[in-house]
Order: structure tokens, then C-alpha cells, then sequence
């Protein structure tokens, strides 16, 4: 027996044969062409048929998935009917004279290189959706069959990277597991498994000899077991069937209230990327949206978003959402996240650069083009406003005389809008120490525990060297929490957590001594803590009822 550890993407407990996937291989070989007008319609003919499947794949996805899974599927086809990654194909072909084939693998690993160093998940889907593209357009025009997956038994399924576009040509009832070498969290492929509940596991060293060899894959402590010997198999299917029982009994606590036994009441809100989560958001049973990243829309593009395009994206969580609590957090970009059109330049600690609301305040029409959409969205719903990285009165004050400028806009146009709350992200020392001044300013003050600790210990959460010393649980990180929730309480705010330490079940009694009101997590951690919630008894001191929000 072998076992491995890696990061799972998606809960549970899968137990069987293994598949690898593998895939044909191309062997791309340059040559110069007589006519590169004839091989730019070899290349469109190509394109034409790839577009074929994957409108054929898109209208599955939409009818078994939802709206919104389906969407990287329709990211695909703009690609290949409108964008710069097809016009530069063409221009390849055009100019050098070479195949197409040949053309169509220099733009993908060119495109590749330029957004290999970039760690937004956004550039990654972008930059996976290209190589999906590249490698289906290549199999059409080399005249390559794509693997057939008709005739797969049940199966974990093992490969170096897996696309959207395999997970929906494989018989999904015959799915077990994912495992991979490559991917993300928060990955599309990430995103389909969790739609489909399917157990999958990122960071394993795969290997194509595994075939047909047993395994057992732990979603939950993020471990493959190869080759399990039959005391482990035991051991793993009574867990399984506990697993299937825990699933059910947390379906159950969906449209409970989060209460605990001495009658305290918390909400319980979500984390989301993108609108691609609204779906998990609904099933979750969450009371709300606590952070909804607005980044999603400026990435992976070729210029600025228009207003009425983020009005729509908004306009849809708010009428998705109904009268529940959708906070959306205003652009929070920099040289870590980088969109080219906006020619940031590169910093040697993006972490302590120029990013969120300092990037917005230098870049006014841009931030009042979001406010605008924002604030037209919420007659449609139950929006709130979030800035983050704010560390002075001076920027607090600024972002309210441009919201005031937005409304007065607004109001002379006679557009409609409701009256919305406002809050700030405490993720730096500097707003803990003075969020008694700015929680006078606001309605409320969130903490964002992952960017807050790392400043507070001064440690680069994604450094894997400092894995054993990174500590989110350290006594000083509590008392800025415990700082926070005070300040806020003492000026009349609520305060929330919306960092990954709200969804640390280990820390929900703590979180609650402390009086937080609202805890934002993940969806797939909605009814982890709520029965968590359910099961605290809180000392006479801690407040019974949450500032209303």
C-alpha cells in the first residue's frame, strides 16, 4: 500500500478501481504551407466544429448542471467566435506561413508563459479554458478521435489535469473521484466535481501504471490510498456509510436557524468568486452572501468591464438572493491579481503594495462605474458595499464623498436604488487599532482573517516553508479579532468574519464568545458550522441577540 497527500477540492469517501486518463498524444511538427489563405479555412473549418461540440456540451451542462456551471462552456465558444486567442492563430498562419497545428500550439504556450507567474484563479480558468480550446481544435485538424467513455464502469478517475469538457463527456453516474496532479480549489473542474458531489483530491503525484489498481480517496484529510490492504478497506467503507449518513443528516439543518442550545442567534452567510457559485450558495442554505468578489469580472480580459455589464452581474445575485443579505466587495485588485489593460506595474511585495481601495481611489471613474452598477442592482434585491484594505480615516472619508457623488448622480437621473449599507474589511493592524474611529464612519466592520494574520505575523501565508509556523489560531490574531468585534459593538456596527477561520468548526465557540454576529464561509462549510452552532452553550455574559442587520 502507497499513500499520498494532496488538497481536496471537494468532500467525501470514494472506494474503487482506478482510470487513468490518458490522452493522445500530439506530436506537433512545423512546416511552411503553399497557401496560407487555404489553411486559415482549414483552421475555420476546425474551429467550426469545435464549436459544434462545445454548444452540444453547453446545452448538457445547462440541462444537468444549472446556468451557471455551464458557463465555462460558454467562455469557450467567445473565445473561439470572438477572441484575440483566434485572431492570433490567423495572424500566425498569415504572416509566417506556417500550419495551422503548429500555430495553434505557439499562441497556447505563449499565452500560457504570460500568465504562468499570475496566481489568480480567474487567469488560471482563462489560461485552462485556452488549453482546452487548443488541444480539441488540434485533434480536429491532425484528425485525432477523442477518448470514448460510452462503455466506463464506476471508476476513480486519475490524471495529470482534468477539463470541464472530459468530466461532461464521461457518464457522471459512473464517477467515484477525481484525483490530479494540477488544479485549484476553486478551479472550474473544482467547481463541476462539487456540483456533482463528487469527492476530488489536487497535489497527487499521479502515475499511468496505477490503471485498474484499487484505491481509496479521503476527501476529507486529503489522502489517496493506493493499493489498500483489506483492514483499511474495512475501516473505509464503515466510514463511507457513516459519511452518507452525516450528508443526510446535514441536508436536514438547511433551512434551520443558526441558534445555539442557550438561544444566541448568529448568521451564517457565504463566500463566493463568482456568479458560477450562486447555485452551491442555494443549496447551502446560507442566509446570505458575506463577501462577494467582484474581481471575477475585471480578469481575463482585454479592457475595463462597462457599468452596464457589472449592473447585470449584480442585478442577477440580487433578484437570485430574493431579500437575503448579498455584500459585495468592491474591487479588490493589484500586482498580485494583474489585468494588463490597467498597466499596474510590478511590485517586489504586491502584499504590501497598491491594491484594493488604494487602487480604486487613484482610478476614480473606474470605482464610480462599480458603485453605479452596484448601486442601480440594488432595487433588485438586498445589496451592501464592502472596501477593502481600508487603513485611514482619510480613504474612508474619500470613498463616502464619491458614494455621495454616485448617489446624487443617480438621483438626478431619476434612476431607482435603495438605501444600502456600507462596510470596511478589517485586514491590516492598522484598521484594528482604529476601528472604534472607522466603525463610526460605517455600518458595519468585516474581518478578513487570511490577509489579516499574515500581517499580523508578518508571514506570507502561501510561503510553504513557513506551513508549520503560519498560525491563525495565534493569541495576538484573537485579540485583534476580540479588538474588532469591541470596536464595532461600542459604535453600533455588527461585525463579521469572513475569512477561512470562520469556517474552522474548531473555533466556532470561540468565535461566538467573542460576539461575533455574522460568520461568511465557503458553501460547502455552511452546515458543517451550523450544526456546530447548534451544539454551543455560550456563558450568561456573551450578548443573546446580533445587531440586526
Amino acid at each position: 500500500m502507497k499513500v499520498f497527500h494532496g488538497t481536496a477540492t471537494y468532500q467525501g469517501i470514494a472506494i474503487g478501481k482506478i482510470q487513468y486518463l490518458r490522452r493522445n498524444e500530439q506530436h506537433i511538427r512545423q512546416y511552411t504551407v503553399e497557401s496560407a489563405r487555404r489553411e486559415i479555412r482549414r483552421f475555420r473549418k476546425a474551429k467550426e466544429r469545435a464549436l459544434e461540440a462545445l454548444k452540444f456540451l453547453y446545452d448538457k451542462a445547462s440541462l444537468e448542471l444549472g446556468e451557471e456551471e455551464s458557463k465555462v462552456f460558454k467562455s469557450q465558444i467567445s473565445l473561439l467566435e470572438a477572441g484575440s486567442f483566434t485572431r492570433a492563430i490567423e495572424g500566425m498562419i498569415l504572416s509566417e506561413k506556417v500550419n495551422a497545428a503548429y500555430a495553434i500550439s505557439t499562441t497556447r504556450d505563449e499565452l500560457t508563459k504570460t500568465f504562468a507567474k499570475m496566481e489568480d484563479e480567474i487567469i488560471r480558468n482563462r489560461v485552462m479554458d485556452i488549453k482546452d480550446i487548443s488541444e480539441r481544435l488540434i485533434l480536429i485538424i491532425e484528425g485525432i478521435s477523442r477518448e470514448d467513455y460510452a462503455d466506463m464502469e464506476p471508476v476513480i478517475v486519475v490524471a495529470n489535469n482534468l477539463s470541464p469538457t472530459e468530466i461532461m463527456e464521461m457518464d457522471q453516474e459512473k464517477l467515484l473521484a477525481f484525483v490530479s496532479r494540477e488544479g485549484s480549489p476553486v478551479s472550474h473542474t473544482a467547481i463541476i466535481s462539487k456540483t456533482l458531489s463528487i469527492p476530488s483530491l489536487i497535489g497527487i503525484d499521479v502515475d499511468p501504471l496505477w490503471e485498474d489498481r484499487m484505491a481509496i480517496v479521503d476527501g476529507y484529510e486529503g489522502i489517496f490510498y493506493l493499493e489498500p490492504d483489506e483492514a483499511l478497506l474495512k475501516k473505509y467503507e464503515r466510514r463511507r456509510q457513516e459519511d452518507l449518513k452525516e450528508k443526510e443528516f446535514l441536508q436536514k439543518l438547511r433551512d434551520k436557524e443558526d441558534i445555539t442550545l442557550d438561544g444566541t442567534r448568529v448568521k451564517l452567510f457565504a463566500n463566493i468568486r463568482s456568479l458560477e457559485d450562486l447555485r452551491s450558495v442555494q443549496e447551502s442554505g446560507a442566509c446570505g452572501i458575506g463577501l462577494l468578489r467582484s474581481e471575477f469580472q475585471y480578469l481575463g480580459r482585454e479592457n475595463y468591464p462597462r457599468e452596464i455589464e457589472l449592473f447585470r452581474a449584480y442585478k442577477k445575485v440580487a433578484e437570485t438572493m430574493g431579500d437575503k443579505p448579498v455584500i459585495i466587495r468592491t474591487l479588490d485588485i493589484g500586482a498580485d491579481k494583474k489585468a494588463e489593460y490597467m498597466d499596474l506595474p510590478d511590485e517586489e511585495n504586491p502584499a504590501m503594495g497598491n491594491r484594493g481601495i488604494r487602487v480604486c481611489l487613484e482610478r476614480k471613474r473606474m470605482f464610480k462605474a462599480q458603485l453605479r452598477a452596484i448601486y442601480r442592482a440594488s432595487a433588485y434585491g438586498n445589496l451592501a458595499i464592502m472596501y477593502p484594505m481600508v487603513t485611514s480615516m482619510s480613504e474612508i472619508r474619500e470613498v463616502k464623498e464619491i458614494v455621495a457623488d454616485v448617489v446624487d448622480g443617480l438621483k438626478k437621473k431619476e434612476i431607482p436604488f435603495k438605501e444600502i449599507q456600507h462596510g470596511i474589511m478589517v485586514e491590516t493592524p492598522a484598521a484594528v487599532m482604529i476601528a472604534e474611529d472607522l466603525a463610526k464612519e460605517v455600518d458595519f466592520l468585516s474581518l478578513g482573517t487570511n490577509d489579516l494574520t499574515q500581517y499580523i505575523l508578518a508571514m506570507d501565508r502561501k510561503n510553504p516553508s513557513l506551513e508549520g509556523r503560519y498560525d491563525d489560531h495565534h493569541p495576538a490574531v484573537l485579540k485583534m479579532i476580540q479588538m474588532t468585534i469591541d470596536a464595532a459593538h461600542k459604535a453600533g456596527c455588527w461585525a463579521g468574519i469572513c475569512g477561512e477561520l470562520a469556517g474552522d468548526t474548531s473555533m466556532t465557540q470561540t468565535l461566538l464568545e467573542m460576539g461575533v454576529d455574522v460568520m461568511s464561509v465557503v458553501p460547502p462549510s455552511i452546515l458543517p458550522v451550523r450544526k456546530q452552532i447548534r451544539k454551543i452553550i455560550l456563558p450568561n455574559n456573551v450578548k443573546s441577540k446580533p445587531i440586526e442587520q
